[in-house]
């Protein structure tokens, strides 16, 4: 009989889960499920049904056991990945209070400010947590539920996320693994421990409705006889602590050493590092999280990527070939086209109220194949600072592992190794979300039956690298690069004031002003 290990990746769009043979490493058979946000919310507002995510777990889990031709008993552990920063509210009985609001939800400035000021001030907080206090997080949410819906949170008795939520209905238990536990900004990453004086600023009562924390390599438990019934398992699967979409991100990407970095070019995109210890950015511009293998995992979220060069190729109507073929007929720096990629705003550098910018057209740049190189090395470069900030940080970058929709371009990865100044590679498996989780089981269960394995050596094995699908940093290139980065760099700081007047007049429905 196979040994196999099933991880689930519970994302804002659907949930997949794949089965993966614990000794050859080889994926047998993956399921997905789409759910969607629940409609006529307020701007701002993005929620979802957490009951939809266990219903689409289920059908994902069953579509991956058909694919893989598995029988239940062959399963012998399983993961949970989650979309991070949700707030999940259950109340003494274990029912959901009112829908989650999720990472992306944007209507808590107000309560991040109010926690930010009641603790002393940004740097103050990142003092106390490691974290700023941003809106993505889960700590604003509960005080927009205490301010908002009070009956509501008069019933809160368990503060979850999307991916404990899971893991509850799966084992029954109420319980927070620290590495997801620290995009909440209410856990001291440093001692990995709640922070009092965080939650107090929300409510004194708070850290009692705070579940218990547990390390990334415990099991969570067995899987409860009617969960192992919907999913098609036995209640005989052991259910490891899950964690955080990018936690298990860098375990899919045997991220789990110093020196190699994962880097996600998805709508947004996150660089993110394996540290021994605590990286905390005193600005607050790098998220200073613990990882899901209980060490650390400095990272950085930018809001632009795909938005970016999606933008150009939909707007000439493009095929993803037809896109990079242009692009490529441009040289390294698009003859001096410079896109400042804040079509979103931007979370780092912190600049919310921050637009898109192209610099540098003229007559000879003003071409479709100008705009579509400088797209992705706006973006890149965006990135790059983020990188340049983990730099000083002490983060050394060897080897920098990329996943995403964008690594489908020979391109934009040599662009990423210019910019980046490391090699670049790719994985062969690309769900890395989900594969982590699945590994974290592996991982879990072989130490529960006590071995002493190494998360890095379980990853050395079964994590592998896509051959012929690298790139490494040209020198000419990365000179190139580096002046343009401070040109970027002094034009996204000079223009902020103008960012945050425009963004007032366009809310007061006056005409943008051209740049």
């Amino acid at each position: 009989m196979r040994s196999l290990s099933l991880g689930i990746d519970s994302g804002t769009q659907s949930t997949k889960a794949l089965l993966l043979d614990m000794d050859k490493g080889r994926i047998l058979g993956a399921g997905s499920h789409g759910h969607e946000l629940l409609g006529g919310l307020p701007p701002g507002a993005k929620e979802q049904d957490p009951g939809d995510w266990f219903a689409a777990c289920a059908a994902a889990v069953r579509q991956a056991l058909e694919a893989a031709g598995a029988r239940p008993g062959e399963v012998r552990c399983l993961g949970v990945s989650g979309q991070q920063h949700g707030f999940v509210p259950l109340d003494a009985r274990g029912t959901v209070i009112r829908p989650a609001k999720l990472w992306c939800d944007t209507s808590t400035g107000k309560e991040c400010r109010e926690i930010t000021e009641a603790v002393g001030g940004a740097r103050q907080a990142v003092k106390l947590v490691g974290n700023a206090i941003l809106p993505g997080f889960t700590a604003p949410k509960i005080l927009w539920l205490r301010k908002h819906e009070p009956e509501n949170y008069r019933r809160l008795a368990t503060v979850l996320l999307p991916h404990d939520y899971l893991n509850f209905r799966l084992t029954g238990r109420r319980a927070m693994e620290c590495g997801d536990a620290s995009g909440t900004a209410l856990l001291d990453v440093r001692r990995r421990t709640w922070c009092p004086e965080l939650a107090a600023a929300i409510d004194p009562r708070l850290e009692k409705r705070l579940p218990p924390l547990m390390p990334s390599d415990e099991p969570m438990g067995r899987l409860l006889p009617g969960a192992a019934g919907t999913l098609g398992l036995t209640p005989e699967v052991l259910v490891s602590a899950g964690g955080g979409d990018n936690m298990m991100g860098a375990i899919g990407t045997g991220n789990t050493r110093e020196g190699v970095l994962t880097a996600s070019l998805g709508t947004s995109g996150t660089l993110y590092a394996c540290s021994e210890r605590p990286r905390i950015d005193a600005r607050g511009e790098i998220a200073g999280f613990c990882d899901s293998t209980n060490r650390w995992l400095p990272l950085l979220c930018t809001m632009n990527v795909t938005t970016s060069t999606e933008l150009v190729r939909q707007l000439h109507g493009w095929s993803h070939e037809r896109f990079e073929k242009a692009a490529r007929s441009v040289p390294p720096g698009s003859d001096g086209l410079l896109l400042l990629p804040y079509l979103e705003g931007e979370r780092t550098p912190s600049i919310p109220d921050g637009t898109g910018v192209w610099i540098g057209v003229n007559q000879s740049t003003a071409t479709p194949g100008h705009y579509a190189r400088a797209a992705m090395e706006g973006v890149t470069l965006g990135m790059n600072y983020g990188l340049d900030r983990l730099r000083k940080m002490g983060i050394a970058p060897t080897q920098i592992r990329a996943t995403g929709g964008g690594t489908n371009s020979k391109l934009w990865l040599q662009i990423l190794a210019d910019i980046l100044d490391a090699e670049v590679v790719t994985l062969k498996t690309a769900e890395g979300a989900a594969f982590g989780a699945a590994l974290q089981a592996i991982w879990c269960l072989r130490r529960h039956q006590g071995e002493d394995l190494p998360i890095s050596d379980l990853t050395d094995s079964l994590v592998r690298l896509h051959p012929s699908r690298r790139a490494l940093p040209d020198p000419g290139s990365v000179e190139r690069y580096r002046r343009i980065q401070e040109l970027q760099n002094q034009a996204s700081g000079s223009l902020r004031r103008t960012f945050a007047l425009h963004r007032s007049l366009v809310r007061q429905g006056s005409p943008a002003i051209a740049g």
